[in-house]
């Protein structure tokens, strides 16, 4: 399983977060570890940076992959 550390940019309240939390929930085969104010982390099997990068882009984010 592989984890990703996402740095998102733009998330300001608790309403970022929760939008952001729903949107990576949304992703089939990913699961949702923790998302916080500018951050996010996720883990699966089969999951892609680009997946995961999409589905925060869609909230009305931009994030970046960590490391």
């Amino acid at each position: 399983m592989s984890t990703l550390h996402l740095k998102i940019d733009g998330m300001h309240c608790g309403a970022c977060v929760r939008r952001v939390d729903q949107a990576l929930n949304a992703v089939p085969g990913i699961q949702v570890e923790e998302v916080r104010v500018g951050a996010a982390r996720v883990s699966g099997d089969a999951i892609t940076s680009e997946t995961v990068l999409n589905a925060v882009n869609k909230a009305g984010y931009t994030a970046h992959v960590e490391g």
